[in-house]
């Protein structure tokens, strides 16, 4: 089974087992030269971080994303990514 987990999954067991909180940034990331622009990401988004600006392809308002995943779970591309970023990102 723990060969399935990702590095940060599984650092965040090791965590987890060891009494300690990791608060890590997660934000949303769409490959843009995939997204048809179909809009069902900026549905779902719970805070309005995600816009489709003239239909051509969602964009992602990082300041306001809070990195749930709706958004990547809702894509019928499978374009977005939600994905851990560092404090300069």
């Amino acid at each position: 089974a723990l060969r399935q987990l990702g590095f940060i999954s599984l650092l965040c067991l090791v965590a987890q087992r060891k009494g300690m909180v990791i608060f890590m940034k997660r934000k949303a990331i769409v490959n843009t030269a995939l997204c048809v622009g179909c809009g069902c990401c900026a549905k779902v988004c719970p805070k309005a971080a995600v816009s489709v600006p003239k239909g051509i392809f969602a964009v992602v308002d990082l300041s306001a994303c809070v990195g749930c995943g709706l958004c990547a779970k809702e894509c019928p591309a499978s374009v977005i990514k939600v994905e851990v970023i560092s404090d300069g990102e």
